[in-house]
């Protein structure tokens, strides 16, 4: 490990900041571009962090630098014991966030609350029902729209995130948008990414530059209003003239943003992830049990990190299949 620097610092000068935590690989939807058809092999029990190792992994990232977490899953909120965690990590000095479908926030407003957890981003696909019910392959969305209102009516930071595929609801990007006519909230469009078992492909792609067109089609180019982009940003946002709220594009396949990086991802089986596109996890779990310090594999994992898409620099490589095939599905990563 170098002495003189950070062990979240990369080979790139990247300083890691901000650390996703993943709770639960379980889930109460079935989106079908994070959870293949047929589900995943869950892992044993014995084989996820428990909530005392959780402490203690945010712990020591915190004391290297980061200041902010995410709880990410699976769907973090059906993990039985999230209270307990959030109320352990709420005493870190760090920004705490989460990632949910929103299908159980009802139950959890008061713990948000009373340990800080303000910014809520939610999972939400189309403003359709029945197209909700498609790629979700739950008839859920009056709970899920129900509870995003109730969330920004309780003054939480609320951002929707919506993965846009060709030929499903590229056709909605006008209806997300005037969302923020009267909500002071973000919707987010992220380009449909590949992972184990999501039939990804190019054709199915939304690029940002096709959502911007659809947004000046509609709404006039007078109107549209790009925004400062903020450090470490993954969404490039922008505005609609008069409109309380905000929207933005996460282009990580088209438009990447990896020159500005500072996230790490932690499964929750123990296992560290230092890019999204990666195929590569170092076990952080086992090493601890076993009663090694953590801080040589972080710096380790953190080192290996290549400088754009986990070495996938062009078009071509990132639709080569064999490049990310290993990758996990996302409901093991945690996004």
């Amino acid at each position: 490990m170098n002495s003189t620097t950070s062990i979240l610092t990369d080979t790139h000068g990247r300083k890691h900041s901000y650390l996703r935590i993943s709770l639960s690989e379980k889930c109460n939807l079935r989106c079908t571009y994070c959870m293949p058809h047929d589900g995943i092999p869950l892992s044993p029990r014995s084989h996820l962090m428990t909530a005392d190792e959780i402490e203690t992994f945010a712990k020591v990232f915190v004391d290297h630098g980061v200041t902010k977490i995410r709880l990410t899953g699976g769907e973090p909120l059906v993990r039985k014991d999230f209270t307990a965690i959030l109320a352990r990590l709420a005493k870190l000095p760090v920004k705490l966030s989460i990632t949910t479908n929103a299908l159980l926030t009802h139950r959890f407003i008061e713990d948000f609350k009373r340990y800080g957890l303000h910014d809520i981003n939610v999972s939400l696909d189309s403003l359709d029902a029945e197209k909700f019910k498609f790629i979700t392959r739950r008839d859920q969305y009056k709970k899920a729209f129900e509870n995003i209102e109730q969330l920004i009516q309780e003054g939480f930071n609320v951002k929707i995130n919506a993965v846009l595929m060709k030929n499903f609801n590229e056709d909605e990007i006008v209806d997300f948008i005037n969302l923020t006519r009267a909500r002071a909230i973000n919707v987010r469009f992220i380009e449909f990414m590949p992972f184990d078992g999501n039939a990804w492909n190019k054709e199915k792609l939304v690029s940002q530059a096709e959502v911007i067109n659809r947004v000046t089609d509609h709404f006039g180019v007078e109107a549209l209003q790009p925004l400062p982009n903020e450090k470490n940003f993954t969404s490039r946002n922008f505005k609609i003239e008069g409109f309380q709220g905000t929207f933005g594009i996460i282009s990580s396949v088209t438009n990447p943003f990896c020159d500005s990086c500072n996230r790490i991802r932690l499964t929750a089986d123990g296992k560290l992830k230092n890019c999204l596109f990666s195929n590569e996890e170092t076990n952080l779990l086992k090493p601890f049990r076993e009663g090694e310090k953590l801080e040589a594999l972080i710096d380790a994992a953190l080192n290996a990190k290549k400088a754009v898409r986990a070495g996938m620099t062009d078009f071509d490589q990132l639709t080569n299949p064999d490049l990310h095939s290993n990758n996990r599905s996302m409901i093991a990563i945690g996004g």
